[in-house]
């Protein structure tokens, strides 16, 4: 069968034990898709939440990668792993004897602006090459921290003595698995992750609907019929209508003089009430940042 240009974006949900690329290429293929990528990898041992965008629609994915992701993590207390998770060896063992109050206090005191070192064992590239790489060669590697802002957080249960569930709403960047081995650290006695559900994306949430069976049971004009206009990635931007003469100029990667478009750090553009990109605008200079292939423009 050949691939087709599809264009849009899916809110799906990822399942157990697929690595967010292996989800995305079974996803491609049931649409039929020449081009697709994710907003946001998700672990194997994580689930929820994956946008996918096809097409054009990738052009504009950086925007979903850069906004807040809510997650709720469950966390096995009084066990370190090599990974952070529960997909690494275990290094060490401590008996837990914390009460309710103490891991409130405890994770209340991540809340805000905070440092955050990147585990070892993640994609994340030093020198072009991935930290896991380092991992598995035996070789060390001096990991910088970043900073990193956990928005809210808040103990959702205290299932037993050793696992608690958590809501984490964060920025950008966010290890959650390194967030549960710094809470171990401060509570004394370690932890790993052994859960992780991506409940939000920016303004999207969870739809536990759109799994890969529910998806494999439609015919594929259904299939695409679930998909979301490309724009919807950017509703908090400005919106600017483009007039012809403003079309001619940037649909060529021209910038133009408007005495209209207000100093805004970004707008969408459209024409004809199409969406036809992203640009920004400072002191009446509308420069274009994105824009939609004009090839396949009239058919969007």
């Amino acid at each position: 069968m050949k691939y087709e240009e599809v264009n849009g974006v899916l809110l799906f949900n990822k399942p157990l034990g697929l690595s967010s690329n292996i989800a995305l290429q079974k996803v491609r293929r049931l649409f039929n898709a020449q081009k697709a990528g994710h907003t946001g990898t998700l672990d194997p041992l994580a689930t929820g939440l994956l946008p996918i965008c096809f097409g054009e629609a990738t052009k504009f994915s950086s925007f979903l990668l850069d906004g807040d992701k809510e997650y709720i993590a469950t966390i096995k207390l009084g066990q370190t792993t090599t990974t952070y998770d529960a997909e690494g060896e275990i290094t060490s063992t401590s008996i837990v004897s914390v009460t309710q109050n103490q891991i409130v206090e405890c994770i209340n005191s991540f809340k805000g602006n905070i440092t955050q070192i990147p585990p070892i064992y993640s994609a994340l590239k030093v020198n072009g090459k991935a930290l896991y790489q380092y991992a598995r060669d035996g070789e060390e590697v001096t990991i910088k921290s970043r900073e990193i802002c956990i928005h809210e957080i808040e103990l959702l249960e205290y299932i037993a003595l050793d696992i608690i569930k958590l809501r984490v709403l964060s920025s950008k960047g966010t290890y959650i698995r390194t967030l549960a081995n710094d809470i171990g650290q401060k509570l004394d006695c370690g932890a790993h992750l052994i859960g992780l559900v991506r409940t939000k994306s920016n303004q999207f949430e969870l739809n536990e609907k759109l799994s890969i069976e529910y998806i494999t049971s439609l015919e594929l004009e259904q299939r695409r019929q679930l998909l979301l206009p490309i724009d919807i990635m950017l509703s908090d931007m400005p919106k600017y209508e483009l007039n012809e003469h403003d079309f001619r100029y940037i649909k060529n990667g021209h910038s133009f003089i408007s005495s209209t478009c207000n100093d805004f750090e970004k707008v969408r553009l459209y024409q004809d009430s199409q969406f036809f990109g992203v640009a920004k605008c400072l002191k009446g200079l509308v420069t274009p940042v994105r824009l939609m292939n004009t090839s396949c423009y009239q058919n969007n």
